[in-house]
């Protein structure tokens, strides 16, 4: 292998967190790298996310060119792909996950708090939706789609964030008080300085794998002596690992999509005796915030040679507290499980 194939989708973001990826695992393999850019049938179809045929619209073009040895790697936004692996795929490296929370960008940079009475404020996520209809119920949730430029042009004094094109030319502008975007893309994106406040966990609880990537390659690809093995290695964080495992599992579990109105955020903390302890909340609210159910529980992991003890742990950690919600149910899990 000279030169391994890195399929990823054509957004601006996509291609920020591709060619992050791609080079440092070029780095750390000692191969050169090429970008290919495949086109998902999220990127294609219109109408709101969460009616586009459930989960993973955004990263089945990416795997089925995986499959079918077009590319050799494939990043991922971790938070987009489907709670339960593919046999024949293997997340093979988590690298250090960014910033976790939503970011409210709004017109004045006011805060949540300080949005007037009847503010429109713009996502195309369920789960934010719902959060912040709890936080706020006199909020004017509007659905919207595109890039994170298009979006940002949404907002009244934030119509030059848009992209100067005929097709962006169709979106409206201005329109909007704020929209709520995930913090770690604006960041990857050099748009840090449209962050008007980081929303925090409590009032609005992240998507599982919110802020991490996936780097996911052939089964066969991801042992250590593969070509790619060794830099594929270099790429992994454990803390990251271990805090997407808990936070997929959770979802695996329940059985919902990466659309689901459910927040789920693992937090791992190092302690004195070289350990770490893990921690998992999550939330799950009716669609219209006017109910919400959350759980939460922690473990001690013994970090000792073998990684993948520690990876079951986290596991089982996300599936009991999975269980608990379940356990507890108000009636709002029937918004959250797949169809």
């Amino acid at each position: 292998m000279q030169t391994f194939r890195v399929g990823t989708r054509g957004s601006k973001l996509a291609l920020a967190q591709s060619t992050t990826a791609a080079e440092a695992l070029a780095t750390g393999a000692g191969f050169d790298y090429e970008l290919v850019t495949i086109k998902s049938e999220g990127d294609v179809l219109t109408g709101p996310l969460s009616q586009l045929g459930g989960t993973g619209v955004f990263a089945a073009a990416l795997r089925k060119a995986l499959l079918d040895s077009e590319v050799d790697v494939a990043v991922h936004s971790l938070k987009d792909l489907p709670a339960k692996d593919l046999e024949e795929l293997a997340i093979a490296a988590v690298p250090q996950r960014e910033e976790v929370r939503d970011a409210l960008c709004s017109a004045h940079d006011l805060s949540l708090e300080e949005l007037p009475s009847g503010a429109k404020i713009g996502t195309g996520s369920p789960r934010r939706a719902a959060q912040l209809l709890a936080a706020r119920s006199d909020l004017q949730i509007v659905d919207i789609r595109g890039n994170v430029g298009t979006r940002l042009a949404r907002v009244r004094g934030r119509e030059d964030a848009g992209e100067k094109s005929p097709q962006a030319g169709d979106s409206p502008r201005g329109d909007l008080d704020a929209v709520v975007l995930a913090g770690a893309g604006l960041i990857r994106l050099g748009l840090e300085h449209h962050i008007s406040e980081l929303l925090a966990p409590e009032v609005m609880t992240p998507a599982p794998g919110q802020g991490a990537l996936a780097v996911e390659v052939r089964a066969a690809d991801a042992a250590i002596t593969a070509p790619l093995g060794v830099g594929l290695a270099t790429l992994e964080d454990m803390e990251a690992r271990l805090e997407t495992t808990a936070e997929r599992a959770l979802l695996a579990r329940l059985n919902a999509g990466c659309a689901a109105p459910i927040g789920g955020l693992a937090r791992a903390t190092d302690e004195p005796d070289g350990g770490v302890r893990l921690r998992l909340d999550t939330v799950v609210c009716a669609p219209d915030g006017s109910e919400s159910q959350r759980a939460g529980a922690e473990i001690h992991l013994s970090m000792g040679a073998d990684r993948d003890v520690a990876v079951d742990e986290a596991a089982r950690l996300g599936a009991e507290v999975a269980e608990t919600l379940l356990a507890e149910d108000k009636g709002l899990l029937k918004h959250v499980v797949d169809s």
